[in-house]
């Protein structure tokens, strides 16, 4: 019984939130709430990051449009205040160190040895490592600005905004969810919060 218990709280526990919030930033002492309208960066503004399609640059922005909403904030066209969007994918390359498991535990990514590697094994060979996954990691950021006066507001960043570590991005409701992390530090709370 002990053992389901546990099992069903490590599930719950790890369901909770696949996103991690890296940063979440205010500068120049800016007064967020001061601002009462706001725009969304999009392709006229510049050039949508390579990996983005379309349809993930509609998900997002109605995302971040949904929480920006939620805060009384109004997406107007001629808003001083712009959400610049950002992604950032990049390659990882996950290693564990090769040693025998005389010194690590064995866990599957290198072959267990009958014979004692250690008494063989050359101190040369410390620093080898063995690949135990590769996988890409994408980082998606907003930046706040006050374009009339070129000002740096605010900034934040999530990760694990690709799926399965593939070079797609998430689906909406995933999207959704990260997107909720991203703003889970912004400076102005949600207007219907119930506590």
């Amino acid at each position: 019984m002990k053992k389901l218990i546990f099992l069903l709280s490590v599930v719950l526990l790890s369901g909770c939130s696949a996103y991690q919030l890296i940063n979440s930033e205010t500068y120049n002492n800016a007064d967020l709430a001061a601002y009462k309208t706001y725009r969304i960066a999009g392709p006229e503004d510049g050039k949508l990051p390579s990996i983005m399609t379309m349809i993930d640059y509609y998900n997002i922005s109605n995302a971040i449009r949904q929480q920006m909403n939620e805060r009384g904030y109004t997406e107007s066209p001629d808003a001083i205040l712009l959400v610049n969007i950002g992604l950032t994918v990049e390659t990882k390359i996950a290693t564990e160190p090769a040693l025998p498991p005389g010194y690590y535990p064995y866990n599957g990514f290198y072959p267990y040895f009958i014979y004692p590697r250690s008494l063989y094994w050359q101190s040369y060979y410390a620093n080898a490592k063995i690949i135990t996954g590769i996988y890409k990691e994408g980082v998606l950021s907003i930046d706040l600005v006050n374009m009339k006066e070129k000002l740096f507001l605010y900034s934040a960043s999530v990760s694990t905004i690709l799926e399965n570590g593939q070079s797609n991005l998430r689906n909406v409701s995933e999207i959704n969810s990260a997107v909720k992390t991203l703003f889970s530090k912004f400076p102005v709370k949600p207007l219907n919060t119930k506590k």
